[in-house]
């Protein structure tokens, strides 16, 4: 819609504007793209809601865990082991195949038998993904001495007794573990992880501080249902939401905003009891990895965008996570992955029966591992799976191994940062316009799907090496192609027809420069026009001599070789190449000087070169860019034969040792000079030739005639203006002008009177040259531009 509108009002401007417009659209078209791609990004940022590019770009997060998986890579599989709770257990401890006929939830003693035959095989670390909130009075268990005691007692005295036991608390529900329990376990450890707006659970929270309530107040949570993540703070009294729809729960304080026990328990408290302590409570995995790195979970130092943990031995772990504390979790461990050493707890729990039996044969297959404790059932009360970046329908008791392993080998998801992410859509942004714009349609399609797939591909070996989560949807679907195909339209819907009349001539130009002029100008007269033009000859000297005597030295090795037709026609032929291959050179270079200077490059003429500037462009300088397109060609042509010269002498050299082999000698390299002729005025310019066979974009007239007999008498290394040219110089360049040398005027042919000349002292102007060791070159004077003491005309 936006494409079209600035389509609409292009054809509805005046024609002046016209011309602006379409310089002005081309830049305004890629920069309203960016500024909407980058709002996109910002809202994305700022408003959850706004989760259409974020749902696209965890997608492609998601696409590299999965490629990141199946690599190899390092694992703490030799440290993780799990012990689950499925279906067959809870069937199994329900129909009596073992002796028992328990319903979920089991007895908190069973629980303890786990934990006690865990110890007693070795295990480390014991993690469990199960809420023990609540206390059972009422349930007891018999002891190896028939006497009974009660299950939560039993659990608690084997939580005391292993000392390596974290329990689990649901942190932002405020669900911890009852006292019992809790102060009799090592740790407690946050199980809280929330899935993202698409149901996919990438993240966990590094640690979150949390209001461990009173005893007297979670034991009423569950009987009057009550809210304890939304309390607050109401004058004198602590106010809880049901969650029941009932009114909402108040509980008396005191002054101090201690509570009031004896309204509670009906008794007065000895000292201050207060409604709650703050507390810091870490990741399950991340504490499971501390315990087994040494990690300091008390001193953590906190940075924007990262947290680091200093440990034992030098270990160190920096751990990226945003404002809120949260991180993403390096899933590379399935469910049922065979590098993890895992069981059923109903196992367990009959291992600690058999050992209470006196037969403690059974293999200590956790010694040494960090055990995580969990379920893996489908049932209504005990299912907890989930849709992870590596399946659906995984049990979420998975991330825990994930966070542990994250911790322990090191491996940690990072991304940039949003002004970041802003860069790069802004350079793909321009980069796809530059494109688009500089190339023909399908180039320009073909170099943006080539950045697309090297940026996706770049993207993919950052995160499978280093874990570096580059963004890939707003920088190349917005940034990138959206911009490419509103440009493409654009230039399809506005400028066809006009492009369609320039590219008729398209493929009988010959000078690229031309072209590019030609595409880029609103209307451009192709039947001839007056201009004023500077025009230039450039002769490469010695070209024919040397024809004519590599000619005579070929002919002569013929003879004296004898060589067969066949043999002797394809030796002259790698002559003829070796002859065409110097002047294209030297050719070549002058070309190269005449485009640098924005010179058009009208053509070669045998081993001569014309150009010209001030059309189909005008320009002001234009005098003034050809005598020093000029110069520089005459110090390149010179640093061309120093070079080839330094060569020659390194192959006198080789050629005296190939003489003592008996093999023939390697051809001397030819050095060539250069002779220029340079005039300004008006002439005709525009197509020449027939539509049916060739155009060309050329310049003729009598000023053209002039700076081609003045490259006629410019001899060797020398740089001759007519009097228009110089009159030129000496408005734009007053130094370079008063370095040129007047010389007496000269009779040219077609011209009635002398013509006044000047020299251009092109040595005198780089002082470089004037230092630079000719030495290596005597003996070679007639072919450098060494030799410019009188004018000596063509070859």
């Amino acid at each position: 819609m936006l494409l079209w509108v600035f389509c609409y009002l292009q054809d509805k401007l005046s024609a002046p504007s016209k011309i602006r417009s379409g310089r002005t659209l081309p830049v305004v078209i890629p920069a309203c793209v960016i500024f909407l791609v980058c709002l996109a990004q910002l809202a994305s940022q700022f408003r959850p809601g706004f989760n259409l590019f974020r749902r696209l770009e965890w997608m492609s997060y998601d696409w590299r865990i999965r490629l990141a998986a199946g690599r190899q890579q390092p694992y703490a599989t030799n440290l993780l082991a799990a012990a689950f709770v499925t279906d067959r257990d809870l069937k199994e401890m329900n129909d009596g195949s073992f002796g028992y006929r328990e319903k979920f939830p089991w007895p908190t003693h069973y629980y303890g038998r786990v934990v006690r035959e865990l110890a007693n095989q070795g295990a480390t670390t014991v993690g469990f993904d199960i809420l023990f909130e609540l206390l059972n009075p009422e349930s007891t268990f018999q002891l190896p001495d028939k006497t009974a005691t009660s299950s939560d007692e039993f659990f608690a005295a084997q939580l005391r007794k292993a000392g390596n036991v974290l329990l689990a608390a649901e942190g932002e529900g405020n669900i911890f573990p009852a006292a019992l329990f809790r102060t009799n376990a090592l740790a407690v450890g946050n199980i809280f992880s929330p899935r993202d707006a698409d149901g996919v659970l990438r993240r966990a929270k590094l640690f979150s501080e949390f209001r461990v309530w009173h005893p007297e107040i979670q034991r009423l949570v569950r009987p009057l249902d009550l809210d304890l993540s939304n309390a607050r703070m109401k004058g004198n009294h602590v106010v809880f939401p049901r969650l029941d729809g009932e009114p909402p729960h108040e509980i008396p304080l005191n002054k101090d905003g201690s509570l009031r026990m004896e309204e509670l328990t009906g008794k007065p408290a000895a000292v201050p009891q207060w409604p709650y302590k703050t507390q810091r409570i870490w990741n399950l995995g991340i504490i499971m990895a501390a315990r087994t790195l040494g990690l300091d979970l008390n001193s953590p130092i906190l940075r924007t965008g990262e947290i680091i943990l200093y440990g034992t031995n030098g270990v160190e772990r920096r751990i990226p996570v945003d404002g809120e504390n949260f991180f993403y979790v390096n899933w590379t461990l399935r469910f049922e992955d065979r590098r993890i050493y895992s069981t059923n707890i109903v196992s367990l729990i009959r291992s600690d029966h058999w050992r209470a039996k006196g037969s403690p044969d059974v293999s200590p297959a956790f010694k040494d591992k960090l055990v995580v404790i969990g379920s893996t059932g489908t049932g209504g009360n005990i299912a907890d799976r989930g849709t992870t970046p590596l399946d659906e329908g995984t049990p979420l008791v998975m991330k825990h191994l994930n966070v542990a392993n994250s911790i322990i080998t090191g491996q940690f998801i990072r991304g940039i940062d949003p002004g970041t992410e802003l860069l790069l859509i802004v350079v793909m942004g321009i980069t796809s316009a530059f494109l688009t714009w500089k190339l023909r349609t399908l180039a320009a399609s073909f170099a943006v799907v080539t950045v697309l797939v090297a940026y996706t591909a770049a993207s993919a070996v950052l995160f499978l090496e280093h874990r570096y989560w580059l963004p890939l949807v707003l920088p190349l679907a917005g940034g990138l192609v959206m911009n490419h195909v509103c440009l493409v339209t654009y230039r399809v819907l506005v400028e066809q027809k006009e492009r369609h009349r320039i590219k008729s001539v398209f493929s009988k130009i010959v000078s690229p420069n031309v072209v590019n002029e030609l595409l880029k100008a609103e209307s451009v007269s192709l039947g001839g026009a007056r201009r004023r033009v500077t025009v230039f000859f450039a002769d490469v000297r010695g070209f024919t001599r040397v024809t004519d005597e590599n000619q005579a030295k070929a002919d002569e090795y013929i003879r004296a070789h004898q060589l067969p037709p066949s043999e002797a026609d394809a030796y002259l032929d790698e002559q003829a190449r070796d002859v065409l291959t110097t002047v294209n050179l030297y050719l070549g270079v002058i070309a190269d000087t005449v485009k640098k200077h924005n010179g058009t490059l009208d053509k070669y003429i045998g081993d001569c070169v014309m150009a010209f500037w001030g059309a189909p462009a005008p320009s002001d300088r234009q005098a003034l860019d050809c005598v020093r397109a000029a110069i520089d060609s005459q110090r390149a042509i010179y640093q061309l034969n120093l070079r080839r010269a330094l060569e020659n002498k390194r192959r006198e050299e080789e050629n005296k040792v190939r003489q003592v082999l008996g093999r023939p000698p390697t051809s001397a390299l030819t050095l060539l000079a250069l002779g220029s002729g340079i005039n300004t005025g008006m002439v005709t310019v525009g197509l020449m030739g027939s539509d049916a066979h060739i155009l060309n974009y050329t310049v003729f007239g009598r000023e053209v005639n002039l700076a081609s007999r003045l490259e006629g008498v410019s001899g060797r290394g020398r740089i001759i203006v007519s009097d228009t040219t110089y009159q030129e110089l000496k408005r734009l360049d007053l130094e370079l002008a008063a370095k040129c040398i007047e010389l007496p005027p000269h009779e040219v042919k077609g011209f009635r009177d002398p013509v006044k000349i000047f020299e251009v002292q092109w040595r005198e102007i780089d002082t470089e040259m004037r230092t630079l060791d000719t030495s290596i070159l005597t003996g070679a004077r007639d072919t450098l531009p060494t030799d410019f003491t009188a004018p000596s005309g063509r070859d």
